[in-house]
């Protein structure tokens, strides 16, 4: 059966990709993204801070003994990927990535290349199903239930509008994961550029990809019941940046991206 990729329409994978300067996306991806850049010149910069944030925040959890990862929303592998992250940190470290856009499962053969001692595999599944997208992670037989696992959402959710229940989602993902597990979240923010946010949302939306931006507040519910790892919910620039790395030379505007991690007690 011959699968629509959608390349006559604009996709927010090929997007995302494009901000970050990648080479996997078409004309209508560059088109809508550069109006995207017109109204938001720093939407390059949110992209790079989300990559950024991803790595501290994965490496972060596998220096801290999780070993066990699942990554939702993976879309267009970028490396380094989360498996090269966390196996470099110990190599017996599995992950399973899960995306419902069916361009990245014709990419996804290069997150299935770690190390010989861990595992990592790609499942199909939609986030706004949890219960079959971890039907769907548990099928591929490489994490194990019973120990502490790492979700990432990055970069995901503000792709769920609240029609479609993303707290809901987020709580019955938790739900089947043990005790010591922990959460890690990237959302895009408008707290600091309302206008320019605004007009983001409804060029998405007018290209078929639904956004809805959240305030600090509406973020933080994301972690309800769980204990935030300092510095809590913060900027992802603001999240344990490297040592040395300097004082920042971005402003909050231009990374207008929330980030936390947090455990399941």
């Amino acid at each position: 059966m011959e699968v629509d990729l959608g390349q006559d329409r604009a996709h927010s994978a090929r997007m995302y990709d494009f901000y970050l300067g990648g080479k996997t996306n078409y004309a209508v991806d560059r088109e809508v993204a550069q109006e995207v850049i017109k109204a938001f010149p720093a939407v390059e910069t949110v992209a790079r801070a989300n990559r950024a944030y991803m790595h501290r925040a994965v490496r972060y959890l596998a220096q801290r003994g999780v070993r066990q990862f699942i990554d939702v929303g993976t879309g267009i592998p970028t490396a380094p990927n989360l498996h090269n992250v966390v196996q470099a940190v110990d190599p017996e470290c599995r992950v399973v990535y899960v995306d419902n856009d069916p361009i990245v499962l014709v990419y996804a053969d290069s997150l299935l290349y770690g190390t010989p001692e861990g595992r990592t595999g790609y499942a199909q599944a939609d986030a706004t199903r949890p219960d079959e997208l971890l039907a769907a992670v548990k099928a591929e037989d490489i994490i194990d239930f019973d120990r502490p696992v790492g979700l990432s959402l990055h970069a995901l959710l503000h792709f769920v509008p609240d029609e479609q229940n993303p707290y809901d989602l987020v709580a019955r993902l938790l739900d089947q994961l043990p005790a010591g597990s922990y959460l890690s979240l990237s959302h895009c923010t408008g707290d600091f550029a309302p206008e320019a946010w605004q007009t983001i949302v409804e060029t998405y939306s007018q290209r078929g990809t639904p956004l809805q931006v959240r305030s600090r507040g509406e973020v933080l519910r994301f972690f309800n019941n769980l204990d935030l790892v300092e510095p809590g919910v913060v900027l992802a620039h603001d999240w344990r940046p490297e040592p040395g790395s300097g004082p920042s030379l971005v402003s909050n505007a231009q990374v207008s991206l929330y980030a936390g991690v947090a455990r399941k007690p």
